[in-house]
């Protein structure tokens, strides 16, 4: 058990700090690749309604236009607040390398938070999948145990004469 206990520890320590930097390395990558640029509606989203299922978030989509990083023209739909939205008025949307319209990138404070949390959620992870494989292994040994165990009394009783019970 002490082993066990030794194994979650570090391992839970080295499989946090994996995470953490990957998920470090990702959000800065996405920060890096995402760039703002601006769209121009191409419909009137002045008259729609933000649906009832997007409690706190009024913005709708709309339909808009946009330059890719490499020139092509994109459409597609983006989120914008109904008031502030007739048609060909600007937009700030965010697009990847793509062109293809993306969540804004986190700031580095967001993300070294989430690569915190995310380090520690998988260091409890690992520290319980590795403690309760241990639990579990010792509960087999002492299944196996308490038949050995039954198994030598009983032929030990029966060297003494009978059962004692």
């Amino acid at each position: 058990m002490l082993a066990a206990w030794v194994l979650a520890v570090v391992g839970g320590i080295l499989v946090g700090l994996v995470a953490q930097g990957a998920v470090e390395r990702d959000l800065g990558r996405q920060r890096v690749e995402r760039r703002a640029v601006t769209a121009v509606l191409v419909e009137d989203a002045r008259d729609k309604v933000a649906p009832a299922a997007a409690a706190g978030d009024e913005r709708v989509w709309a339909k808009a236009r946009w330059a890719a990083p490499d020139g092509s023209r994109q459409t597609g739909l983006v989120k914008v607040r109904p008031k502030d939205a007739p048609a060909g008025a600007r937009v700030a949307v965010w697009t990847d390398q793509r062109g293809m319209v993306v969540s804004k990138p986190v700031t580095p404070e967001e993300a070294r938070l989430q690569a915190v949390l995310s380090g520690v959620l998988c260091a409890m992870v690992t520290a319980g999948a590795v403690t309760g494989g241990a639990f579990a292994v010792r509960a087999g040994l002492d299944r196996w145990r308490r038949g050995q165990w039954d198994a030598e009394w009983a032929r030990v009783d029966t060297r003494w004469g009978g059962k004692t019970g």
